[in-house]
Order: structure tokens, then sequence, then C-alpha cells
């Protein structure tokens, strides 16, 4: 079982019926079941998978970068769901989990004051391979 935090892209565009896709995501409530839909045939990105809401709206799509994975695992069948985390500023996040069950959400947590300074970069103990998935951060701090 694995579980991920990832990003919905372009949900400041409307979708082709004229519903506004901010507007669903906004109206979703953390932990409700999201659908994603591969879209083999889409024309900008062959692996593409598209994000929709409880009521069948779409709401985005999955980040280009993280889609080619997940589309793989779920086009060998394995058994994915995914919920949705929340929205902050442009971007929402879904919850994906592998392997059965019920994502969960992540726990808020305390907030960290603010450091006096520019944020330092992470440091690696291993050097980055550029073929391997890298899960979205968990996103900012969610409400329970």
């Amino acid at each position: 079982m694995q579980e991920f935090t990832l990003a919905v892209v372009g949900i400041d565009f409307p979708n082709e019926n004229g519903s506004n896709r901010r507007s669903e995501a906004m109206m979703t409530q953390p932990g409700a079941p999201i659908k994603l839909v591969l879209e083999p045939k889409n024309k900008h990105d062959p692996n593409a998978i598209s994000v929709f809401s409880p009521q069948g709206v779409q709401i985005g799509y999955m980040n280009a970068e993280r889609a080619p994975y997940v589309g793989l695992r779920m086009g060998r069948g394995e058994d994915v769901t995914a919920i949705f985390q929340g929205i902050d500023d442009g971007s929402a996040f879904i919850r994906v989990r592998f392997g059965g069950g019920v994502p969960t959400l992540p726990l808020a947590s305390e907030k960290q004051p603010a450091s006096s300074g520019p944020p330092r970069p992470m440091h690696r103990s291993e050097p980055l391979d550029p073929h391997s998935f890298q899960p979205d951060e968990e996103g900012p701090e969610w409400g329970a």
C-alpha cells in the first residue's frame, strides 16, 4: 500500500460545458471521493489523467510529471483510490492510494515559526534519480 499527495493543475481553465473548475474544487470537501480518468487520446498529453469531483465535474488534471507513473499503475489494473485533500492558492491537491482501501488525509501539524531569511534547500542523503517517482510535498497546513 502506498499513499501520495498529488497536485491538480488547470483549475483556472473552464470546462467544455462552461462549468468552473475552481468553483467546483472550492465546493469539494476534504475526504470526498475523486474519480481519475485516463485520457490516452488527449491531443496535448497522451499520459493525461483528468480529475473529477464527486458530482462528476472536472476540476483539472493530475500534474504531468506524476501522471505517467499513476497512469501506468492504473493501466496495469492496480487498485487506485483518490480523495480530495484541499485547495490552496492556485492549486488543488488530491490524496491517492494504491493497493486497496481509502486514502487518509494528512494530519494538520503545528505551524513552524517563520524563519528569518530565505528558505534553505533540502539536503539529500542519496543522489537524485531523475527517473524515480517523487511524490509532491504534503501541501500546505490542512485543517482537520
